[in-house]
Protein backbone atom coordinates (compact mmCIF):
# COMPACT_ATOMS: atom_id res chain seq x y z
CA UNK A 1 0.00 0.00 0.00
CA UNK A 2 1.28 3.47 -0.82
CA UNK A 3 1.80 5.90 2.01
CA UNK A 4 -1.39 7.91 2.42
CA UNK A 5 -1.23 11.60 1.64
CA UNK A 6 -1.88 14.10 4.40
CA UNK A 7 -5.55 15.11 4.68
CA UNK A 8 -6.96 18.52 3.93
CA UNK A 9 -6.51 20.83 6.96
CA UNK A 10 -9.51 20.48 9.28
CA UNK A 11 -11.22 23.05 11.47
CA UNK A 12 -12.07 22.71 15.12
CA UNK A 13 -15.37 23.70 16.66
CA UNK A 14 -15.77 25.44 20.02
CA UNK A 15 -17.80 23.32 22.46
CA UNK A 16 -18.30 26.00 25.13
CA UNK A 17 -17.53 29.47 23.73
CA UNK A 18 -18.79 31.10 26.95
CA UNK A 19 -15.62 29.76 28.65
CA UNK A 20 -13.20 29.06 25.80
CA UNK A 21 -13.51 32.59 24.37
CA UNK A 22 -13.61 34.64 27.56
CA UNK A 23 -11.62 37.85 27.53
CA UNK A 24 -8.42 37.64 29.58
CA UNK A 25 -9.86 40.12 32.11
CA UNK A 26 -13.05 38.09 32.58
CA UNK A 27 -11.15 34.80 32.75
CA UNK A 28 -8.73 36.03 35.38
CA UNK A 29 -11.61 37.43 37.44
CA UNK A 30 -13.29 34.01 37.34
CA UNK A 31 -10.02 32.29 38.29
CA UNK A 32 -9.48 34.65 41.23
CA UNK A 33 -13.02 34.06 42.51
CA UNK A 34 -12.58 30.29 42.28
CA UNK A 35 -9.09 30.37 43.85
CA UNK A 36 -10.35 32.30 46.88
CA UNK A 37 -13.20 29.82 47.35
CA UNK A 38 -10.83 26.86 46.89
CA UNK A 39 -8.40 28.03 49.59
CA UNK A 40 -11.25 28.51 52.06
CA UNK A 41 -12.57 25.02 51.30
CA UNK A 42 -9.14 23.35 51.54
CA UNK A 43 -8.46 24.95 54.91
CA UNK A 44 -11.81 23.82 56.21
CA UNK A 45 -12.07 20.28 54.82
CA UNK A 46 -8.55 18.82 54.31
CA UNK A 47 -6.09 18.09 57.15
CA UNK A 48 -3.11 18.35 54.76
CA UNK A 49 -3.86 21.97 53.97
CA UNK A 50 -5.31 23.12 57.29
CA UNK A 51 -1.90 23.83 58.81
CA UNK A 52 -0.21 24.85 55.56
CA UNK A 53 -2.88 27.45 54.81
CA UNK A 54 -3.19 28.88 58.32
CA UNK A 55 -3.52 32.63 57.91
CA UNK A 56 -3.62 32.48 54.10
CA UNK A 57 -6.31 34.75 52.69
CA UNK A 58 -5.68 35.29 48.97
CA UNK A 59 -7.66 38.16 47.48
CA UNK A 60 -6.29 38.09 43.92
CA UNK A 61 -4.37 35.87 41.49
CA UNK A 62 -1.21 37.73 42.46
CA UNK A 63 -1.43 36.13 45.90
CA UNK A 64 -1.02 32.63 44.42
CA UNK A 65 2.78 32.77 44.66
CA UNK A 66 2.61 32.95 48.45
CA UNK A 67 0.61 29.72 48.79
CA UNK A 68 2.22 26.30 49.49
CA UNK A 69 2.99 23.64 46.89
CA UNK A 70 1.58 20.11 46.72
CA UNK A 71 3.87 17.29 45.54
CA UNK A 72 3.34 13.66 44.58
CA UNK A 73 4.68 12.48 47.94
CA UNK A 74 1.78 14.27 49.65
CA UNK A 75 -0.71 12.18 47.66
CA UNK A 76 1.19 8.94 48.23
CA UNK A 77 1.49 9.59 51.96
CA UNK A 78 -2.27 10.17 52.09
CA UNK A 79 -3.01 6.84 50.33
CA UNK A 80 -5.70 5.74 49.85
CA UNK A 81 -8.26 8.46 50.66
CA UNK A 82 -6.50 10.91 52.94
CA UNK A 83 -6.82 13.68 50.33
CA UNK A 84 -10.61 13.61 50.20
CA UNK A 85 -12.40 16.95 50.60
CA UNK A 86 -15.89 15.39 50.59
CA UNK A 87 -17.57 12.56 52.55
CA UNK A 88 -16.93 9.13 51.02
CA UNK A 89 -20.62 8.61 50.32
CA UNK A 90 -20.44 11.39 47.73
CA UNK A 91 -17.91 9.51 45.57
CA UNK A 92 -19.04 8.24 42.18
CA UNK A 93 -15.81 6.76 40.77
CA UNK A 94 -12.19 5.90 41.62
CA UNK A 95 -9.27 5.95 39.18
CA UNK A 96 -5.60 5.37 39.98
CA UNK A 97 -2.13 5.63 38.49
CA UNK A 98 -0.03 2.50 37.96
CA UNK A 99 1.93 2.91 41.20
CA UNK A 100 5.09 1.40 39.70
CA UNK A 101 7.35 3.36 42.08
CA UNK A 102 5.26 3.21 45.25
CA UNK A 103 1.65 3.56 46.28
CA UNK A 104 -0.59 4.40 43.31
CA UNK A 105 -2.02 7.89 43.10
CA UNK A 106 -5.75 7.68 43.75
CA UNK A 107 -8.11 9.88 41.77
CA UNK A 108 -11.56 10.15 43.36
CA UNK A 109 -14.53 11.77 41.62
CA UNK A 110 -17.95 13.03 42.61
CA UNK A 111 -20.76 13.23 40.04
CA UNK A 112 -19.85 16.89 39.63
CA UNK A 113 -16.21 15.96 38.96
CA UNK A 114 -17.28 13.44 36.32
CA UNK A 115 -19.35 16.12 34.61
CA UNK A 116 -16.27 18.39 34.48
CA UNK A 117 -14.14 15.45 33.29
CA UNK A 118 -16.58 14.82 30.42
CA UNK A 119 -16.75 18.55 29.66
CA UNK A 120 -13.00 19.09 29.23
CA UNK A 121 -12.71 15.97 27.07
CA UNK A 122 -15.65 17.07 24.91
CA UNK A 123 -13.73 20.30 24.40
CA UNK A 124 -10.66 18.25 23.44
CA UNK A 125 -12.60 16.32 20.82
CA UNK A 126 -14.04 19.54 19.40
CA UNK A 127 -10.50 21.00 19.37
CA UNK A 128 -9.47 18.07 17.15
CA UNK A 129 -12.36 18.67 14.75
CA UNK A 130 -14.62 15.80 15.81
CA UNK A 131 -18.30 16.74 15.35
CA UNK A 132 -21.48 15.64 17.13
CA UNK A 133 -22.91 12.58 15.42
CA UNK A 134 -19.53 11.37 14.15
CA UNK A 135 -17.82 8.17 15.32
CA UNK A 136 -14.77 8.22 17.57
CA UNK A 137 -12.78 5.13 18.59
CA UNK A 138 -11.20 5.10 22.06
CA UNK A 139 -8.03 2.97 21.99
CA UNK A 140 -6.73 4.02 25.40
CA UNK A 141 -7.15 1.50 28.18
CA UNK A 142 -10.30 1.44 30.28
CA UNK A 143 -10.28 0.52 33.97
CA UNK A 144 -8.25 2.37 36.61
CA UNK A 145 -6.31 4.32 33.96
CA UNK A 146 -8.10 7.62 33.31
CA UNK A 147 -7.65 7.70 29.53
CA UNK A 148 -10.32 5.35 28.24
CA UNK A 149 -13.27 6.32 30.40
CA UNK A 150 -12.24 9.98 30.37
CA UNK A 151 -12.38 10.30 26.60
CA UNK A 152 -15.45 8.04 26.45
CA UNK A 153 -17.36 10.48 28.67
CA UNK A 154 -16.13 13.37 26.54
CA UNK A 155 -17.38 11.76 23.37
CA UNK A 156 -20.83 11.21 24.82
CA UNK A 157 -20.96 14.78 26.17
CA UNK A 158 -20.05 16.09 22.73
CA UNK A 159 -22.79 14.00 21.13
CA UNK A 160 -20.43 11.73 19.21
CA UNK A 161 -20.84 7.98 18.78
CA UNK A 162 -18.13 6.35 20.92
CA UNK A 163 -16.47 3.04 19.97
CA UNK A 164 -15.04 1.67 23.28
CA UNK A 165 -12.30 -0.48 21.71
CA UNK A 166 -9.90 -0.03 24.66
CA UNK A 167 -6.20 -0.84 24.19
CA UNK A 168 -4.78 -3.91 22.46
CA UNK A 169 -6.53 -6.42 20.18
CA UNK A 170 -5.09 -4.70 17.12
CA UNK A 171 -6.84 -6.98 14.61
CA UNK A 172 -10.22 -5.94 16.02
CA UNK A 173 -9.23 -2.26 16.10
CA UNK A 174 -8.31 -2.43 12.41
CA UNK A 175 -11.49 -4.31 11.52
CA UNK A 176 -13.60 -1.58 13.14
CA UNK A 177 -11.64 1.22 11.47
CA UNK A 178 -12.12 -0.46 8.08
CA UNK A 179 -15.80 -1.26 8.45
CA UNK A 180 -17.23 1.81 10.21
CA UNK A 181 -17.11 5.53 9.32
CA UNK A 182 -14.87 6.29 12.31
CA UNK A 183 -13.38 9.77 11.84
CA UNK A 184 -11.12 9.88 14.90
CA UNK A 185 -9.14 7.70 17.26
CA UNK A 186 -7.66 8.36 20.70
CA UNK A 187 -4.50 6.41 21.56
CA UNK A 188 -0.95 6.62 22.79
CA UNK A 189 1.27 7.87 19.95
CA UNK A 190 3.23 4.61 19.94
CA UNK A 191 0.02 2.58 19.51
CA UNK A 192 -1.23 4.88 16.75
CA UNK A 193 2.11 4.28 14.99
CA UNK A 194 1.66 0.53 15.46
CA UNK A 195 -1.76 0.75 13.76
CA UNK A 196 -0.27 2.77 10.90
CA UNK A 197 2.47 0.18 10.48
CA UNK A 198 -0.01 -2.71 10.41
CA UNK A 199 -2.35 -1.02 7.94
CA UNK A 200 0.53 -0.29 5.63
CA UNK A 201 2.14 -3.74 5.84
CA UNK A 202 -1.20 -5.46 5.15
CA UNK A 203 -2.22 -3.13 2.33
CA UNK A 204 -5.35 -1.98 4.12
CA UNK A 205 -6.86 1.46 4.78
CA UNK A 206 -9.12 2.93 7.48
CA UNK A 207 -12.54 3.75 6.05
CA UNK A 208 -12.94 7.40 7.16
CA UNK A 209 -10.19 8.19 9.68
CA UNK A 210 -9.03 11.82 9.58
CA UNK A 211 -7.80 12.65 13.09
CA UNK A 212 -5.79 11.01 15.88
CA UNK A 213 -5.73 12.46 19.42
CA UNK A 214 -2.56 11.20 21.08
CA UNK A 215 -1.27 11.42 24.62
CA UNK A 216 -0.42 9.51 27.83
CA UNK A 217 3.26 9.20 26.85
CA UNK A 218 5.99 11.57 25.71
CA UNK A 219 6.32 12.23 21.98
CA UNK A 220 7.59 14.92 19.64
CA UNK A 221 6.47 16.99 16.66
CA UNK A 222 8.78 14.87 14.53
CA UNK A 223 6.88 11.74 15.55
CA UNK A 224 3.60 13.57 14.86
CA UNK A 225 4.72 14.25 11.28
CA UNK A 226 5.68 10.60 10.86
CA UNK A 227 2.30 9.45 12.19
CA UNK A 228 0.37 11.87 9.98
CA UNK A 229 2.25 10.68 6.93
CA UNK A 230 1.90 6.98 7.66
CA UNK A 231 -1.72 6.95 8.86
CA UNK A 232 -3.07 9.79 6.73
CA UNK A 233 -4.53 11.80 9.61
CA UNK A 234 -4.13 15.10 11.38
CA UNK A 235 -2.77 14.38 14.87
CA UNK A 236 -3.32 16.54 17.96
CA UNK A 237 -1.63 16.38 21.34
CA UNK A 238 -3.56 16.01 24.62
CA UNK A 239 -2.32 16.39 28.20
CA UNK A 240 -3.59 15.31 31.58
CA UNK A 241 -2.67 13.53 34.78
CA UNK A 242 -4.52 11.57 37.44
CA UNK A 243 -3.59 14.02 40.18
CA UNK A 244 -5.48 16.82 38.41
CA UNK A 245 -8.38 15.02 36.67
CA UNK A 246 -7.01 12.87 33.83
CA UNK A 247 -6.85 13.72 30.10
CA UNK A 248 -8.35 17.00 28.98
CA UNK A 249 -6.38 19.42 31.16
CA UNK A 250 -4.99 20.82 27.89
CA UNK A 251 -5.38 19.84 24.25
CA UNK A 252 -4.25 21.06 20.84
CA UNK A 253 -6.50 22.56 18.20
CA UNK A 254 -6.32 20.98 14.75
CA UNK A 255 -6.36 24.45 13.18
CA UNK A 256 -2.95 25.65 14.34
CA UNK A 257 -1.38 22.57 15.99
CA UNK A 258 0.68 25.09 17.94
CA UNK A 259 0.47 24.16 21.61
CA UNK A 260 -2.22 22.74 23.88
CA UNK A 261 -5.08 24.99 25.01
CA UNK A 262 -5.42 24.93 28.81
CA UNK A 263 -8.94 24.67 30.20
CA UNK A 264 -8.26 27.71 32.36
CA UNK A 265 -11.68 28.02 33.92
CA UNK A 266 -11.01 24.70 35.66
CA UNK A 267 -7.20 24.59 36.00
CA UNK A 268 -4.91 27.44 37.03
CA UNK A 269 -1.44 27.05 35.52
CA UNK A 270 1.97 28.46 36.45
CA UNK A 271 5.36 27.91 34.80
CA UNK A 272 8.12 28.11 37.43
CA UNK A 273 11.86 27.61 37.60
CA UNK A 274 12.09 24.03 39.00
CA UNK A 275 14.94 25.01 41.35
CA UNK A 276 14.10 28.52 42.54
CA UNK A 277 10.30 28.17 42.15
CA UNK A 278 10.21 31.69 40.71
CA UNK A 279 7.89 32.43 37.75
CA UNK A 280 9.67 32.38 34.37
CA UNK A 281 8.92 34.81 31.52
CA UNK A 282 6.21 33.81 29.05
CA UNK A 283 7.61 31.45 26.42
CA UNK A 284 10.44 30.26 28.72
CA UNK A 285 10.87 26.63 29.68
CA UNK A 286 9.97 25.72 33.26
CA UNK A 287 8.00 23.31 35.43
CA UNK A 288 4.23 23.22 35.03
CA UNK A 289 2.39 23.78 38.32
CA UNK A 290 -1.39 23.28 38.38
CA UNK A 291 -4.24 24.17 40.75
CA UNK A 292 -7.68 22.57 40.41
CA UNK A 293 -10.23 25.37 40.65
CA UNK A 294 -13.44 23.33 40.44
CA UNK A 295 -12.68 19.75 41.46
CA UNK A 296 -14.79 18.59 44.41
CA UNK A 297 -13.52 15.23 45.67
CA UNK A 298 -9.73 15.71 45.53
CA UNK A 299 -8.76 19.32 44.83
CA UNK A 300 -5.06 20.16 44.83
CA UNK A 301 -3.28 23.48 45.29
CA UNK A 302 -0.16 24.35 43.27
CA UNK A 303 0.63 20.76 42.31
CA UNK A 304 4.18 20.37 40.99
CA UNK A 305 3.68 18.15 37.96
CA UNK A 306 7.37 17.65 37.17
CA UNK A 307 6.55 18.31 33.49
CA UNK A 308 8.75 20.81 31.66
CA UNK A 309 7.09 23.13 29.16
CA UNK A 310 6.47 26.79 28.35
CA UNK A 311 3.26 28.83 28.10
CA UNK A 312 1.94 31.55 25.82
CA UNK A 313 -1.16 33.73 25.94
CA UNK A 314 -0.81 34.86 22.32
CA UNK A 315 -4.11 34.67 20.37
CA UNK A 316 -4.69 31.45 18.43
CA UNK A 317 -6.11 31.20 14.90
CA UNK A 318 -8.85 28.87 16.18
CA UNK A 319 -10.53 31.75 18.03
CA UNK A 320 -9.98 30.50 21.58
CA UNK A 321 -8.54 32.93 24.12
CA UNK A 322 -7.12 30.37 26.54
CA UNK A 323 -3.40 30.10 27.23
CA UNK A 324 -1.45 27.33 25.51
CA UNK A 325 1.33 25.13 26.84
CA UNK A 326 4.00 23.84 24.49
CA UNK A 327 4.78 20.18 23.92
CA UNK A 328 6.48 18.72 26.98
CA UNK A 329 10.26 18.67 26.78
CA UNK A 330 10.22 15.91 29.36
CA UNK A 331 9.78 15.33 33.06
CA UNK A 332 12.19 16.45 35.71
CA UNK A 333 12.45 12.83 36.89
CA UNK A 334 12.71 11.37 33.35
CA UNK A 335 15.95 13.20 32.63
CA UNK A 336 18.99 10.97 32.16
CA UNK A 337 22.36 12.16 33.45
CA UNK A 338 25.03 10.70 31.17
CA UNK A 339 28.61 11.54 32.17
CA UNK A 340 27.35 14.69 33.84
CA UNK A 341 25.24 15.82 30.86
CA UNK A 342 21.43 16.11 31.09
CA UNK A 343 19.66 14.14 28.33
CA UNK A 344 15.91 14.00 27.70
CA UNK A 345 14.59 11.02 25.69
CA UNK A 346 12.49 13.44 23.59
CA UNK A 347 15.70 15.09 22.38
CA UNK A 348 16.89 11.69 21.13
CA UNK A 349 13.58 11.14 19.31
CA UNK A 350 13.81 14.53 17.60
CA UNK A 351 17.22 13.60 16.17
CA UNK A 352 16.18 10.13 15.02
CA UNK A 353 13.09 11.30 13.20
CA UNK A 354 15.15 13.89 11.37
CA UNK A 355 16.41 10.97 9.26
CA UNK A 356 13.80 9.93 6.64
CA UNK A 357 15.33 6.45 6.50
CA UNK A 358 14.46 5.76 10.15
CA UNK A 359 11.16 4.76 11.75
CA UNK A 360 9.67 5.90 15.07
CA UNK A 361 10.56 2.59 16.74
CA UNK A 362 13.60 3.02 18.97
CA UNK A 363 14.97 2.33 22.43
CA UNK A 364 17.65 3.86 24.63
CA UNK A 365 19.89 1.59 26.69
CA UNK A 366 22.11 3.08 29.40
CA UNK A 367 24.75 0.96 31.16
CA UNK A 368 27.74 1.51 33.43
CA UNK A 369 30.32 -1.25 32.98
CA UNK A 370 32.44 -2.01 36.05
CA UNK A 371 35.13 0.61 36.43
CA UNK A 372 33.98 2.55 33.37
CA UNK A 373 31.90 5.61 32.51
CA UNK A 374 28.23 5.57 31.50
CA UNK A 375 27.53 4.17 28.05
CA UNK A 376 24.41 5.09 26.06
CA UNK A 377 23.23 3.03 23.10
CA UNK A 378 20.37 4.09 20.84
CA UNK A 379 18.80 1.33 18.73
CA UNK A 380 16.42 2.41 15.96
CA UNK A 381 14.68 0.56 13.12
CA UNK A 382 14.98 1.57 9.50
CA UNK A 383 11.94 1.79 7.22
CA UNK A 384 11.12 -1.27 5.16
CA UNK A 385 12.18 -0.98 1.54
CA UNK A 386 14.81 1.68 2.17
CA UNK A 387 18.04 0.79 0.38
CA UNK A 388 20.98 2.44 2.15
CA UNK A 389 24.30 1.53 3.71
CA UNK A 390 23.10 0.92 7.27
CA UNK A 391 26.60 0.98 8.73
CA UNK A 392 27.18 4.41 7.27
CA UNK A 393 23.70 5.51 8.38
CA UNK A 394 24.48 4.43 11.96
CA UNK A 395 27.64 6.56 11.87
CA UNK A 396 25.69 9.59 10.68
CA UNK A 397 23.08 9.10 13.40
CA UNK A 398 25.79 8.72 16.04
CA UNK A 399 27.45 11.95 14.89
CA UNK A 400 24.14 13.87 14.91
CA UNK A 401 23.26 12.59 18.39
CA UNK A 402 26.68 13.62 19.68
CA UNK A 403 26.37 17.10 18.12
CA UNK A 404 22.89 17.60 19.59
CA UNK A 405 23.23 16.02 23.02
CA UNK A 406 26.89 16.98 23.63
CA UNK A 407 27.65 13.55 25.04
CA UNK A 408 29.14 10.37 23.59
CA UNK A 409 26.39 8.11 22.21
CA UNK A 410 26.46 5.01 20.02
CA UNK A 411 23.67 4.36 17.50
CA UNK A 412 22.72 1.01 16.03
CA UNK A 413 20.35 0.78 13.04
CA UNK A 414 18.37 -2.46 13.13
CA UNK A 415 15.88 -4.23 10.88
CA UNK A 416 12.13 -3.52 10.97
CA UNK A 417 10.20 -5.34 13.75
CA UNK A 418 13.38 -5.87 15.82
CA UNK A 419 12.13 -3.70 18.67
CA UNK A 420 9.17 -5.00 20.66
CA UNK A 421 5.83 -3.26 20.09
CA UNK A 422 3.50 -2.37 22.98
CA UNK A 423 -0.21 -2.92 22.35
CA UNK A 424 -1.42 -2.32 25.92
CA UNK A 425 -0.11 0.51 28.06
CA UNK A 426 2.71 2.95 27.43
CA UNK A 427 5.73 2.28 25.24
CA UNK A 428 8.96 1.75 27.19
CA UNK A 429 11.72 3.68 25.45
CA UNK A 430 14.42 3.89 28.13
CA UNK A 431 16.21 0.93 29.71
CA UNK A 432 18.51 2.31 32.40
CA UNK A 433 20.51 -0.67 33.58
CA UNK A 434 22.77 1.33 35.90
CA UNK A 435 20.39 0.88 38.86
CA UNK A 436 20.36 -2.89 38.32
CA UNK A 437 24.14 -2.98 38.19
CA UNK A 438 24.40 -1.03 41.47
CA UNK A 439 22.08 -3.48 43.23
CA UNK A 440 24.20 -6.40 42.11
Amino acid sequence: MDVRTQPTPARSTIFQPQFEQLSRIALEALQAERLIALVARLRESMPLYRERLAGATPRALGDLAGLPFTVKADLRDAYPLGMLAVPRDRLARIHASSGTTGNPTIGAYTKGDLAIFAEVNARSLALAGVMPGEMFQVAWGYGLFTGGLGMHGGGEALGACVIPASSGNTARQMQLLEALPIVGIGATPSYAMLLAERFRSEGRTPHALRVAICGAEAWTREMRLELETQLGVRATNIYGLTEIIGPGVASECVDAQAGMHLQEDHFLAEILDPETHAPVPEGTLGELVLTTLTREAMPVLRYRTGDLTSMTREPCSCGRTTARIDWLTGRVDDMLVIRGVNVFPTAVEEVLLGFPELSANYRIIVERPAGALDEMLVEVEYHEGVGVDYTMLARRVTERLHETLLVSVNARVVAPHTIERVEVGKAKRVFDRRATARKE
